[in-house]
């Protein structure tokens, strides 16, 4: 199935509230925009969604609260840690803000990723 193109409200809607933050490295994956920090990616948009990896405690109270599912770029591949921001937080730019910072401080904790070494 073809991924389809992010809708520019989203992109803007993840741009604005990203945390203002010198750590933060902005850059593509799955050729949309995403967010990493010490070479670990924190959140993103996939098509129209946007992801966050959150701490468990965060991620079990969306799902509680909101019924957010984990994210899975594909099908029946969902990727450890990260979860869909619901639609009901996407509504709120105040609320994806805080996830955003979360997900930063969270994924800022963990241990900078080491580079690959490039192929000769």
């Amino acid at each position: 199935m073809a991924w389809t193109k992010a809708p520019q409200t989203l992109i803007d809607l993840f741009a604005e509230s990203l945390p203002d933050d010198a750590r933060i490295e902005r850059r593509k994956m799955f050729g949309y925009p995403a967010a990493f920090v010490n070479g670990h990616m924190f959140a993103g948009v996939f098509q129209d969604q946007v992801f966050a990896r959150l701490p468990p405690e965060d991620r079990a109270k969306l799902e509680a609260e909101h019924g957010a599912l984990p994210f899975s770029p594909m099908e029946g591949r969902p990727m450890k840690d990260y979860t869909r921001l619901p639609d009901e937080a996407l509504a709120d730019e105040a609320a994806v803000a805080a996830l955003l910072a979360k997900a930063l401080s969270w994924s800022a904790a963990l241990p900078p990723k080491a580079k690959k070494p490039k192929k000769a």
